[in-house]
């Protein structure tokens, strides 16, 4: 039997989470029907109130030097923290790039499983009801738990054998308006070396800073939630681009919404190659980067 390792999980706020100190939800993990009524299902975590960092760490004699912290989607009310979670931070971490896993704040969502996943595919059906309970100070919240997850990989880089300077944040669907927004928003410590948004949906507004890191982007033009993922890959295109900041854009004929690391025997299934030939690149990883 092959042992698992254990990772190290990292409390982002060891002192309480601001902004959530009120909050009464339980966090609880599900398996959840993909589609619905599917047999089986993908691991989803919810009603998160404490945000951590799972540690993927290379060996040391693989490891680059480079970091990614990997945000899951699930629409802001779950995590789907494997198939957009561990198997790509497994994946990185096999071609040596460290990878956090981070647990962000969610919104509250009903203790019972079957509620709860009838809920989940009431909101994937009809999106259009999440900017009423997306609040300025929900998004606020998870923007922070991004920040916070940049700065405290880059204050213990030295710990894992990172490069400062070679720390980014990937997420997918929610996960991805979670990077995006930190690599919208952020100071010196909490600035992403480079964000990635697949299948991303954003909220934020699109004012580009001087110092946008540079930015890869993946999804499907097939996406069942159409212009809010399609439409917004689009638009943060133009804007790095009109910026003037380093951006790519991969956008496959079909795959539709929450692919992750699975595979469809479809071209979107070398999304991740893809990835791995924009950070050789951008000079995040590859021949002539020197390890940390």
């Amino acid at each position: 039997m092959t042992r698992v390792p254990e990772r190290e999980v990292i409390p982002l706020w060891p002192e309480g989470a601001p902004g959530s100190e009120t909050w009464t939800q339980v966090e609880r993990a599900s398996l959840v029907a993909v589609p619905p009524g599917s047999p089986g299902g993908r691991r989803h975590v919810r009603n998160v109130t404490q945000p951590t960092l799972t540690a993927f760490l290379p060996p040391a004699e693989r490891a680059t030097g480079t970091a990614v912290i990997v945000c899951p989607g699930g629409a802001h009310h779950a995590l789907a923290v494997d198939h957009e979670g561990a198997e790509l931070a497994e994946w990185l971490v096999e071609r040596g790039i460290a990878a956090f896993l981070l647990k962000y704040r969610l919104l509250p969502s009903p203790a019972s499983d079957p509620e709860f996943e009838l809920r989940f595919w009431e909101i994937l059906a009809a999106p259009e009801q999440l900017p009423a309970v997306l609040t300025p100070e929900h998004l606020a919240v998870v923007r922070a738990d991004g920040q916070r997850a940049v700065a405290t990989v880059r204050a213990r880089a030295a710990e894992w054998r990172l490069a400062a300077d070679r720390i980014g944040i990937l997420g997918f669907s929610a996960g991805g308006s979670v990077a995006i927004a930190v690599g919208l928003d952020h100071d010196g410590a909490s600035r992403p070396d480079f964000v990635a948004g697949v299948y991303a949906g954003i909220w934020e507004e699109l004012r580009v800073p001087a110092d946008a890191p540079p930015m890869f982007l993946a999804l499907a033009t097939d996406d069942q939630i159409g212009e809010r993922i399609v439409g917004t890959a689009v638009r943060v295109y133009e804007a790095w681009r009109q910026a003037g900041r380093p951006v790519e854009l991969h956008a496959y004929a079909t795959g539709g919404h929450g692919f992750g690391m699975t595979r469809q025997g479809l071209p979107i299934d070398t999304w991740p190659d893809r990835l791995l030939a924009w950070l050789e690149q951008q000079g995040f990883v590859g021949p002539g980067v020197t390890p940390a």
